[in-house]
């Protein structure tokens, strides 16, 4: 989850001492964020390597690529406003390699924090959720457009919430939806008082994952961030939920293990957690799991 320096709550980057910690940057090495947000990592991982001209820092969303080229400019690192698959993509054809590549999956405090983004129910705006604000489609076009069988699809895979079928029934009888404080309420219904987290949390995840196309993005990076890695490279990715750590498990799993063709090497056995002192000055920061493994050759 990244930060954006200008706002009052500014935290350290989720998980920096870990990210530091397991992938152990090197002088000289070269360095690829896919979601460098306002460049945290990027700046302790730069800081150590010093080899800006050939590492890349990419993200999706303008504010943070124009904070990214203010706070790099002199220092030669390439930034690109891309989605990271996009962005991988090029970098593959461009026969590019890194030694460290970092993804942290997690939605910015800004768009958090910005009313006008949409991404929170506590405030009211606009049903938007774009993390790239040139892409067309918008949370209000997924609500208000989509068949109900195609929103209790999204809410059952991208929320896993329970009462999937109720509250796509509810938000086709309540069209048109236009703002987060009319979509918030249709869960509550829902859910009516027995619901321990917010009843809207899991319906505003899965919209924000459908709008995003996050998880087919993270599926479709990962067999590219493998080739992009140079021998001996490390790929660290934070993720904030479980279906999004699902896809990274099941990835590291079926390179890593005791087999003749093992070609990653898991530095976490298990995922790892922040501490309870970052949860407390952070709490964003608690549903974060960092998975970080090594390339053999």
């Amino acid at each position: 989850m990244h930060q954006n320096p200008h706002t009052n709550n500014v935290h350290i980057p989720v998980m920096l001492s870990e990210v530091i910690k397991y992938v152990k940057p090197q002088k000289g090495e070269r360095y690829l964020d896919a979601t460098a947000g306002f460049g945290g990592h990027a700046k302790a991982v730069l800081d150590i390597s010093g080899n800006y001209s050939q590492s890349v820092l990419v993200d999706r969303d303008m504010e943070a690529v124009a904070e990214l080229k203010k706070r790099f400019e002199s220092s030669g690192v390439n930034v690109l406003h891309k989605d990271f698959l996009t962005a991988s993509k090029e970098l593959l054809e461009q026969s590019r390699k890194f030694d460290i590549i970092v993804a942290d999956l997690g939605v910015s405090s800004p768009h958090l924090n910005e009313v006008s983004r949409g991404f929170s129910f506590t405030k009211d705006s606009p049903l938007d959720m774009r993390m790239d604000q040139t892409q067309e489609i918008t949370a209000w076009d997924i609500v208000n457009k989509s068949s109900e069988e195609q929103l209790a699809d999204i809410l059952r895979r991208y929320g896993e919430e329970p009462r999937f079928r109720q509250i796509a029934s509810l938000i086709v009888e309540n069209r048109p939806i236009n703002s987060t404080k009319e979509l918030a309420a249709l869960p509550q219904k829902a859910w009516g008082r027995h619901s321990r987290t917010h009843p809207a949390t899991r319906t505003f995840q899965a919209i924000r994952i459908a709008v995003n196309d996050e998880l087919t993005q993270i599926d479709q990076a990962l067999p590219l961030w493998f080739k992009l890695l140079a021998p001996k490279g490390r790929l660290a990715i934070i993720s904030f939920h479980s279906l999004e750590d699902r896809i990274v498990k099941q990835f590291f799993a079926s390179r890593s293990g005791n087999r003749y063709d093992a070609s990653l090497t898991l530095l976490t056995k298990h995922p790892v957690a922040p501490g309870p002192h970052e949860i407390a000055n952070n709490p964003r920061s608690r549903s974060a799991k960092l998975r970080v493994a090594v390339k053999q050759k």
